[in-house]
């Protein structure tokens, strides 16, 4: 017997009011007023998300002919020039709010299971059937089963960021490879690696461990970042600032805080098909301070010839940073 309709709460409405209201060409005065009312309460931010969601899907040919959310992206910009942490951990930014009707095409609509996978380069944002948000990175893949007593996402490979529901009945559970992550109502993303998996808390809290060692259990909270290995220790600290920055890709930015050379230029490769080729070894562990966009690996290879001093070759196809002799 199908479920009864559930009716809207109060913020539900709102929320929906407002997405129909900033969709709507707003003037400088609405968006005044919805910022106003975002930060209001923490559960604002989630609910438009949600809301956001919903009308992009519901509105696909529209979002297809003429491009999702103009006046969202320009309330994202001005929320981020404000740096309000809390609005970072639940506005995508425009750009991944486009990609739910790219999404719309691989899960077609809510259901109780889908499967949702990206290609190289792109991002991709989907409401799920229980309210709860999947923001999925570049070369990923998530398989999810709703159940009545259990929400599972398999991360088969890459990395995402859930927004979870609350729901106490039924667990949210995400598993990549022999790793679990246990939550009920939080946010918080898991990237999958060969040896275990990092996982990154932006609210509420989750619980972490391995099931080839499940006594090794581990309670991770709002700004903790974690490895947690198959068959090892887990390793976690509180580092709030680091977890934001690493989440940077969400609103399709890739944060440099004191980073190596190598691992930037990694971040940058795993979005754009013209490789960036670090040519002199001695530069890899070089520290850049810096945001750039993730497809825009050019700016940043002019910015390291800046920071560094170093010559860099850009072509068609890869860019390349030093020379081979510089380091001999």
């Amino acid at each position: 017997m199908p479920p009864e309709p559930q009716t809207k709460t109060p913020v539900e409405a709102q929320a929906t009011a407002w997405v129909a209201r900033m969709y709507a060409q707003p003037d400088d005065a609405t968006r005044g007023a919805f910022l106003a009312w975002h930060d209001a309460d923490p559960r604002h931010a989630g609910a438009y998300l949600r809301a956001e969601a919903a009308w992009t899907l519901l509105d696909r040919a529209q979002v297809m002919t003429h491009g999702v959310g103009v006046a969202g992206r320009e309330v994202a910009a001005g929320i981020k020039r404000r740096k309000a942490e809390r609005t970072r951990r639940y506005l995508l930014g425009g750009a991944m709010a486009a990609s739910v009707a790219g999404a719309a095409a691989v899960a077609v609509h809510l259901a109780s299971r889908l499967t949702l996978e990206t290609g190289h380069g792109e991002l991709r944002n989907v409401p799920l059937e229980d309210r709860s948000i999947a923001a999925v990175n570049t070369d990923s893949r998530i398989d999810v089963a709703m159940k009545d007593d259990m929400r599972h996402v398999d991360l088969v490979k890459g990395e995402a960021w859930f927004q979870v529901t609350k729901n106490p009945a039924a667990p949210f559970v995400v598993t990549a490879g022999d790793i679990r992550v246990r939550a009920v109502g939080t946010a918080f993303s898991v990237r999958r690696h060969d040896g275990g998996a990092d996982v990154l808390v932006t609210e509420g809290v989750v619980e972490a461990w391995s099931v080839k060692d499940p006594s090794r259990r581990m309670t991770l909270t709002a700004g903790a970042e974690a490895f947690v290995p198959a068959q090892d220790t887990i390793r976690a600290a509180h580092r709030p600032q680091e977890v934001e920055r690493k989440l940077a890709w969400r609103d399709r930015q890739i944060m440099l805080n004191s980073t190596a050379l190598s691992e930037a230029v990694a971040e940058f490769n795993r979005y754009n098909d013209r490789e960036i080729v670090i040519a002199d070894p001695a530069l890899r562990n070089a520290e850049l301070v810096g945001g750039f966009q993730v497809d825009q690996p050019e700016s940043f290879a002019r910015a390291v010839h800046v920071a560094l001093e170093v010559p860099v070759s850009i072509g068609e196809d890869r860019i390349i940073i030093g020379t081979v002799s510089a380091s001999r």
